[in-house]
C-alpha cells in the first residue's frame, strides 16, 4: 500500500496487520486489547465528529492531554479531515498555554479530564479569547471535546463524509519548542515529513508484529508520537499505555513489553534507585551492589574497546549475573529485547552499565525540527558514546565552528509566522541543529554539546558544560547540576543534591568528577539549591531539559556568591 500521509499509516495497518490487539489499555485493574478495526471505527467517528463542528482543511486543533488511546485516535481524526494538531504538554500551567492558543490561531481542542479542561478555559482568558482572528484582535474556541465525559464519540449521523483531500506537503501538525532559552516557536512538520521519518526509522529498527511496547512517554513530544506512535502502529506492534509514570514499575511486570524506549533519566533513575536499596540494605547487599555496577562497566568498556576480558572479570560477571544482573532484566518487564534512549544524552557510565548487564541500550539522536530521530545506534552497529549510524537518505555535515548541519526529507518545513526565524535555521537548504557533532570513520554520529551552551572563560577557555553535568549526575547522588562561570575566571556549579546526600559527599563527587577535567575545565566551587527545577516553576522545559538561563537568573544571588570578585 502506498503510504504517503498520516492517515495512511493507520488505514496500512488495518489492511496489512488486521490485529486483534493492536492497543492495551488498562481498565478496573485488567489489560484489556483493543483491535485495528475498533481503532478505525473510532477514529472514522471522531473525523465525523470533528467535521460536523465546522472543522476543515488547515484549522488547527489543541490536543492537552496525558499519554492514552484517545490522544492517537483524536489526532489521526484531525488529520484526517486535513487538520492541524497542536500538541500541547499536560504538565505545563495556563500561563504557559495561552500565548501557544494565540500564536496557533487555534479553533478547537481535545482535553483529557476536568482538570486539564480548567486549565485550557484559563489560558483562554488569559489569551483573551483564544486564537488570534485574521482581522485582528481574538477569536474564542469553537468547540471543547473531553475524553473522560465521552471518550468514544458515537458516529455522528446524517451521511457526513469526513474525508479530505490530504497531501504529503500539507502542514500535519505545529509543534512548538519549549527550549532552553528564547521564546517558543512553533516547528511545522508536514504529512510527508512525518511518514519520512516512520519509513526511515523502520529500515533502522528491528521491529516485528509480535512485539509488545510500553508508552509512557508523552505524546505531544515528537520522539513518542512518532517513534513511539506512528512508526509502531505501521510495524504491527502492540502499544500498550503506561497507567502513570509512577505506575510504571508496576505496568513494565504487567505487560512485559519487548520494547523499551525512554529518556536517559529512566535508566538513571534504575540505576539511583539500585544504589538507595543497597545503601538501605547494609551488609552485604551494599558491598555486593556495588561490586556488581563495578564489574559490569569493567565488562563492557573491554567489549567496546576490543579487549578480551581477563578469566577473573569474567567469572566475576558470571557471579554477578546470577546474583545482581537478572533483578535489572525483571524490573524492565523480564522480556525487553530492545532498549532505546533519546531525547537529551546519555551518560557513558550509564551506557556501559547496562551494556555490562546484559541489556545494552541503543541511544538516538533528533529533534522536533527533523520529526524525530535521524540516526539510532542498532544490533549490527551499536558504539556506546555515539548515537549510532544516519538512517538512509540524511545528510549530514559540520559547519567551521562546529555546528551539525542536517538535509533530508524528515527536515521541517519551517517555523510558524516566523520566516526570519525559518531562514536563519533553513540557511543554505541545510537545517541549523544548534548542537555540536560529528561524524566518526566509521559513520557513527557523535555528539557533544549544544552550540549556544558553550561556556568561555574570560582567558578564553571553553568548557561543553552537559558533559560535565551528566558526569556529576552520573552515581545518583546529584538529582541536578547546572555549570556556570560564562565570561568569569573559573567554573563552579549549582547542585540539587539526592534525598539524604551531605554537601561533604557533594564535594566528593565533585572533586571524583575534576579528576578527570583538565585544569581549566575543573569546578572551583560549588552552592547546594532547593530541589524546585520543575516544568511548573519554569526551571525546565516540557522534555525535561534545564532551562538555563531561568535556573541562573533565579538563583543569581548564590552565583553572585560564587564570584564574587566578577569577571
Amino acid at each position: 500500500m502506498d503510504v504517503r500521509t498520516a492517515p495512511d499509516i493507520l488505514r496500512c495497518a488495518a489492511e496489512v496487520r488486521r490485529k486483534p490487539d493492536a492497543f492495551l489499555i488498562k481498565r478496573d485493574g485488567a489489560w484489556n486489547p483493543v483491535s485495528i478495526d475498533t481503532v478505525v471505527q473510532r477514529v472514522s467517528a471522531m473525523a465525523r465528529l470533528v467535521r460536523s463542528r465546522g472543522i476543515g482543511k488547515g484549522d488547527r486543533v489543541v490536543i492537552l492531554s496525558e499519554s492514552r488511546l484517545e490522544w492517537g485516535m483524536a489526532d489521526l481524526a484531525v488529520l484526517s479531515v486535513g487538520g492541524v494538531v497542536v500538541p500541547v504538554y499536560p504538565t505545563i500551567p495556563a500561563s504557559q498555554i495561552a500565548p501557544l492558543l494565540a500564536d496557533s490561531g487555534s479553533v478547537a481542542a481535545f482535553v483529557s479530564n476536568s482538570t486539564q479542561r480548567k486549565k485550557l478555559d484559563e489560558a483562554v482568558a488569559i489569551a483573551g479569547g483564544g486564537g488570534v482572528a485574521p482581522g485582528g484582535g481574538v477569536a474564542p474556541l469553537r468547540w471543547i471535546h473531553t475524553f473522560d465525559d465521552d471518550p468514544w464519540p458515537a458516529p455522528v449521523t446524517g451521511g457526513l463524509d469526513p474525508a479530505v483531500p490530504v497531501h504529503p506537503d500539507d502542514v500535519a501538525s505545529i509543534i512548538y519548542t519549549s527550549g532552553t532559552t528564547g521564546e517558543p516557536k512553533g516547528v511545522m512538520l508536514t504529512h510527508g515529513n512525518i511518514v519520512s521519518e516512520v519509513l526511515l526509522a523502520l529500515q533502522a529498527m528491528q521491529l516485528r508484529p509480535e512485539d509488545t511496547y510500553l508508552s509512557f512517554l508523552p505524546l505531544s513530544h515528537i520522539f513518542e508520537r512518532c517513534s513511539g506512535y506512528y512508526t509502531m502502529l505501521y510495524a504491527g506492534v502492540t502499544i500498550a499505555y503506561a497507567e502513570s509514570f509512577d505506575a510504571l514499575p508496576r505496568n513494565l511486570h504487567e505487560v512485559h513489553p519487548s520494547i523499551v524506549m525512554a529518556v536517559p533519566r529512566l535508566y538513571e533513575k534504575i540505576l539511583q534507585r539500585g544504589d538507595e536499596r543497597a545503601a538501605a540494605a547494609g551488609f552485604p547487599t551494599g558491598p555486593i551492589w556495588r561490586w556488581a555496577r563495578r564489574v559490569a562497566i569493567e565488562r563492557a568498556t573491554c567489549h567496546v574497546e576490543g579487549r578480551a576480558a581477563p578469566p577473573l572479570l569474567k567469572a566475576q560477571h558470571a557471579l554477578a549475573a546470577r546474583l545482581v544482573y537478572k533483578k535489572l532484566v525483571a524490573a524492565l518487564g523480564g522480556r525487553s529485547r530492545m532498549r532505546i534512549s533519546g531525547g537529551a544524552a546519555l551518560h557513558r557510565s550509564v551506557a556501559l552499565f547496562f551494556h555490562g548487564v546484559g541489556l545494552p541500550i541503543f541511544e538516538g539522536y533528533g529533534l522536533t525540527e527533523t520529526s524525530s530521530g535521524i540516526s539510532v545506534n542498532t544490533f549490527e552497529k551499536n558504539r556506546v558514546g555515539t548515537v549510532g549510524p544516519l538512517f538512509r537518505g540524511i545528510e549530514v555535515k559540520t559547519a567551521p565552528d562546529g555546528e551539525l548541519l542536517v538535509k533530508g526529507p524528515v527536515v521541517m518545513k519551517g517555523y510558524w509566522k516566523k520566516p526570519e526565524a525559518t531562514a536563519a535555521a533553513l540557511e543554505g537548504g541545510w537545517f541549523h541543529t544548534g548542537d555540536i557533532g560529528e561524524l566518526d570513520a566509521d559513520g557513527f554520529l557523535r555528539i557533544t554539546d549544544r552550540k549556544k551552551d558553550v561556556l568561555i572563560t574570560s582567558g578564553g577557555k571553553k568548557v561543553a558544560p552537559q558533559p560535565v553535568e551528566a558526569a556529576l549526575k552520573a552515581t545518583g547522588r546529584i538529582n541536578e547540576a547546572l555549570l556556570v562561570g560564562d565570561g568569569q575566571k573559573y567554573f563552579a556549579a549549582l547542585i540539587v543534591p539526592a534525598a539524604g546526600v551531605t554537601r561533604e559527599q557533594v564535594a566528593a563527587e565533585v572533586e571524583r568528577v575534576n579528576g578527570s577535567l583538565a585544569q581549566f575545565e575543573k569546578i572551583k566551587k560549588f552552592e547546594l539549591i532547593p530541589d524546585d527545577l520543575t516544568v511548573e516553576s519554569g526551571m525546565m522545559t516540557p522534555s525535561l531539559k534545564l532551562k538555563r538561563k531561568a535556573v541562573i537568573e533565579r538563583h543569581r544571588d548564590v552565583v553572585a556568591r560564587l564570584f564574587p570578585e566578577g569577571a
